[in-house]
């Protein structure tokens, strides 16, 4: 196998080791609220959200393609370029998970390609229009579901408030199963294609698909969505504790429609024509808990475990930027 050969296999590894990685330690996204509220047994939830991750990684390619063409040039990509946004961005998730901190696997990736990428080239490589409406979406996308989740909450409240509790949450903890399910697969449909587009991109460098065409084989959809569903089956427990009861004491009416709200926010940013963003699902979801939470009482939401996490999503992109120049620069010197 020529070098070209052996640094396309070191991609593809690495590409499918993030998905795995992100698989998870983004578990929490999907199941954290049925896992907090009873609604699933920790490994039926699991499992529920491995398969439909799978499923959802195999629907569309439209973010793969947002991903392999508009953060950096495509003309200038490396193999050496691609293997430092991932050894940052896999660093990263690491790190957080250990922490059980719910950070951006895709603010990870997006910084770490960045970075490696003006490390080789210079600021010129950044797409610059293509960047702004990715990071707009990053950012705005868990204000909207805050803001949603609010709405769709209060809602929920008006039409079920005269309900008993006891038969409000056996309704809702059978809701639960069918939300966590759909938030399952806008989840794959959504994060699994980020490591299609990169793949992507290297087999480009390779000399092995034409940059006109960014729709990735058939191959690395499947190999990228059974890497991500076999993360997901490892589960990520720390961040489930952070994300399933730190933020918002939850019950199955709240858990309901965290999950339906982030549902809709991914769903509406991953197929919606002239869009296919990648968004962040952890922000999603956590902007979504904040929103339903607020929606009883703000006081109701715990404000200082949001800081903390507000303070890793700040600091994600500047910081895996860094770390993939950084590899990158290791990288020139020993290959």
């Amino acid at each position: 196998m020529t070098s070209l050969g052996v640094m396309l296999v070191i991609v593809v590894f690495l590409a499918l080791a993030f998905d795995y990685i992100n698989g998870f330690h983004d578990t929490a996204n999907a199941i954290a609220t049925s896992v907090s509220t009873r609604a699933l047994s920790p490994k039926r939830a699991v499992m529920l959200a491995a398969t439909l991750n799978l499923v959802g990684a195999l629907y569309s390619t439209g973010v793969a393609q947002t991903i392999a063409k508009d953060i950096v040039s495509p003309k200038y990509v490396t193999q050496e370029v691609v293997i430092a946004a991932l050894l940052s961005a896999i660093a990263w998730n690491l790190l957080t998970w250990y922490f059980g901190i719910p950070s951006s696997s895709s603010h990870a990736l997006i910084g770490g390609m960045a970075g490696a990428a003006v490390a080789k080239v210079g600021f010129s490589v950044l797409q610059w229009q293509g960047l702004g409406k990715i990071l707009a979406a990053l950012i705005i996308s868990p204000l909207i579901g805050m803001g949603l989740g609010f709405i769709i909450m209060k809602l929920l409240a008006y039409f079920f408030g005269n309900f008993s509790p006891s038969k409000l949450n056996h309704g809702f903890k059978k809701m639960q199963i069918v939300s966590a399910g759909l938030l399952a697969f806008n989840h794959g449909s959504n994060d699994a294609q980020k490591s299609m587009g990169i793949i992507t991109m290297a087999l480009i460098a390779a000399g092995l698909q034409s940059q006109s065409v960014l729709a990735p084989p058939l191959w690395v959809k499947f190999a990228c969505a059974l890497a991500m569903a076999a993360g997901t089956a490892a589960g990520g427990w720390k961040i489930i504790r952070t994300m399933g009861g730190k933020i918002f004491k939850l019950e199955p009416i709240n858990g309901f429609a965290a999950d339906l709200t982030s549902s809709i926010v991914i769903w509406t940013a991953t197929v919606l024509p002239g869009l296919h963003l990648p968004v962040s699902t952890t922000h999603v979801v956590s902007g979504s808990i904040m929103g339903v939470g607020s929606a009883k009482r703000v006081s109701a939401v715990r404000w200082g475990v949001a800081q903390q996490m507000l303070v890793a999503w700040v600091v994600t992109i500047p910081t895996t930027s860094l770390l993939a120049a950084l590899c990158y620069y290791i990288l020139s010197k020993v290959l």
